[in-house]
């Protein structure tokens, strides 16, 4: 193998499971550290960087960094690290002082922002401290997009989540509400805007077109469409027995909130086994705690209608087995008919563009879908840029954050007459935590405590009132708990080659075993030459240099390091040292990153 080259940010970028699971790459450890050391406004400051609403993401985020937590190597439970963000919002300052600025002068670049969802409100978050004017056409009433109409406030209260986007909001955007769209060509033609962005998300819930569906409207509810009702105060009520087909998230926000609206007899039907639902395994025990009854392998098969009234379903009972292709196909081994005043239909989110002509020079591919570029996130017409579910379908917030983020990348440049394409680098700093000879100045202690419960109001309590959040969040007790469970993955252990005497001291206190002296070679077979092998090939393997000594190589297995130090504790030379490595995101007119860099001991790339 090549000596790996570790002042290549991504090297250790991706190092950091959690980082690099994110989309939006936020800096969990720092965060975590920063809460441990109780200072909840620099960590919810150091949140709001890269993922803009901490307090929101931090009740609401679909959490792909917890599967990739190195803590998952020590045993089954990741830290719980979208809770800590949570507490970060809760508890921090005042920061009017610290948010960013709308630009004392404007550039006289003017930008139309349609849909004032997560992605439309980080654009214009990236956007309005460089002198742009974005302005925002908003259909409804009220900001937020899905985050507003699709989250129930026993999740994600009104008050968080106007607070956040009101950060925004105030910095100068002109926002035109209960305005839809209608015609981007007119919108195009009127030639006031030097850019547009679109970021309307997925707002058409999918049908379910079986027999007496027209029959049974009036009982029969689109899940997106039902829960914006019940947002504005148009629905109030539901039946006592209510059927939610679907089991994503949204079908999990339908069946909580049917028990809310007076529901006794809630059911979520499934068609497949639970290995297979879309929703998170902690938005299914939230709604199970709450006495929803989930049901599995039931296939609807048609609406039950007598004298014009919805009576219940007939379900279609399956076995589900994979055939010669590896696909699933489902075997009929009976029926059933299940009683429903209330039917919530939640299987899915569609994008709807009949707005935009298909002769306006912007391209559409499969599924009716407007082609866009995933790296600069413009569509085939220059100065027409998507993101958001409106982009691709259905994501979470955090997905949305970051295709801001991009995309106002691209408009910062497309604006200055620039390449879209021209990318803003990445880059890093890598600080020693060395304060003594064996001293560091982060905790490196394993704590074996497990994950910390949530809190959650009384059952009966928060069952009778819409408003009231179901989760309590961490308390100080529970946060000090929780902190010494993350391992400090950007605490890197960063090798010197010249130093190395091979003594092999770091490789009889390694507590994991992946550490290893030996001859260089090709990759596939070090795998297998190392004190254990190293088999998952979705992490690196570091290698040194030759070392001085024999021309052996030091390999190091970053699947199975959990970042301990005790390497360059028991180290005689400082062969290797405990380097806190710091992400520098690029985002739209941030070019000057490097200067962010601390110049004392410090590598800067």
């Amino acid at each position: 193998m090549h000596p790996t080259d570790t002042r290549d940010p991504q090297y250790y970028h991706r190092v950091v499971d959690c980082q690099w699971a994110c989309p939006a790459h936020t800096n969990v450890p720092e965060y975590i550290r920063l809460i441990a050391d109780g200072k909840y406004t620099e960590s919810y400051m150091l949140n709001r960087e890269s993922n803009v609403f901490p307090g929101i993401l931090g009740r609401t985020c679909d959490r792909p960094c917890e599967p990739a937590c190195r803590r998952t190597r020590v045993e089954d439970e990741p830290v719980a690290i979208c809770r800590l963000k949570r507490v970060a919002a809760d508890l921090r300052g005042e920061i009017d002082h610290l948010l960013p600025k709308a630009a004392a002068e404007k550039n006289g670049k003017k930008i139309a922002l349609i849909g004032a969802g997560p992605a439309s409100l980080t654009v214009a978050n990236d956007l309005i401290p460089l002198g742009y004017h974005c302005t925002i056409f908003e259909a409804l009433p009220k900001p937020g997009g899905l985050m507003r109409t699709n989250i129930p406030s026993f999740r994600l209260p009104v008050a968080v989540l106007e607070e956040e986007m009101d950060m925004i909001l105030n910095m100068g955007v002109e926002v035109h509400y209960n305005h839809r769209i209608d015609s981007l060509k007119e919108l195009l033609d009127e030639g006031d805007f030097d850019a547009y962005f679109i970021g309307t998300g997925a707002p058409k819930g999918k049908e379910l077109n079986i027999p007496g569906r027209t029959e049974g409207s009036a009982n029969i509810h689109i899940g997106i469409e039902w829960l914006e009702s019940i947002h504005f105060g148009h629905i109030d009520s539901v039946g006592e027995r209510v059927l939610v087909i679907g089991v994503g998230n949204t079908a999990m926000d339908c069946c909580r909130s049917s028990k809310r609206l007076g529901g006794k007899d809630i059911k979520v039907m499934a068609r497949k086994s639970r290995p297979y639902f879309k929703a998170s395994p902690w938005e299914l025990e939230d709604a199970e705690d709450e006495e929803v009854e989930i049901i599995v392998d039931h296939s609807p098969q048609c609406f039950v209608i007598e004298d014009g009234q919805l009576r219940g379903m007939i379900f279609d009972l399956v076995e589900w087995e994979e055939n010669e292709k590896g696909r699933l196909v489902s075997t009929k081994h009976g029926e059933i008919f299940i009683q429903a005043d209330d039917v919530v239909l939640a299987i899915g989110q569609d994008n709807a563009f009949p707005w935009i002509e298909r002769d306006i020079g912007i391209e559409f591919g499969e599924w009716d879908m407007p082609v866009v570029d995933r790296a600069t996130f413009m569509t085939s017409r220059e100065g027409v840029f998507v993101g958001g579910d409106a982009a691709w379908g259905p994501e979470n917030i955090i997905w949305a954050v970051e295709h801001g983020h991009q995309a106002a990348i691209s408009i910062h440049n497309y604006c200055r007459g620039l390449p879209v394409t021209d990318r803003p680098p990445y880059g890093m700093n890598l600080v020693s935590t060395k304060m003594g000879i064996h001293e560091w100045r982060y905790s490196n202690d394993y704590d074996p405590v497990l994950r910390t419960e949530m809190r959650y109001a009384d059952l009966e309590k928060r069952l009778s009132d819409m408003k009231i959040e179901a989760e309590l969040g961490f308390d100080v007790k529970e946060t000090v708990r929780e902190v010494e469970r993350c391992l400090n993955c950007d605490i890197q252990t960063d090798f010197t080659t010249n130093l190395c005497i091979e003594c092999d001291a770091c490789i009889d206190v390694c507590p994991v075993t992946c550490l290893t002296i030996t001859h260089n070679g090709e990759e596939d077979d070090l795998r297998q030459r190392l004190m254990a092998p190293a088999d998952n090939m979705d992490q690196a393997i570091f290698a040194s240099e030759s070392l001085p000594q024999t021309g052996r190589i030091m390999v190091k297995d970053e699947d199975l390091c959990v970042h301990c130090g005790l390497c360059a504790e028991r180290c005689p030379t400082a062969a290797w040292d405990m380097m806190q490595f710091d992400l520098l995101n690029p985002y739209a007119g941030h070019q000057s990153w490097p200067e962010k860099a601390i110049t004392a001991s410090t590598i800067s790339v």
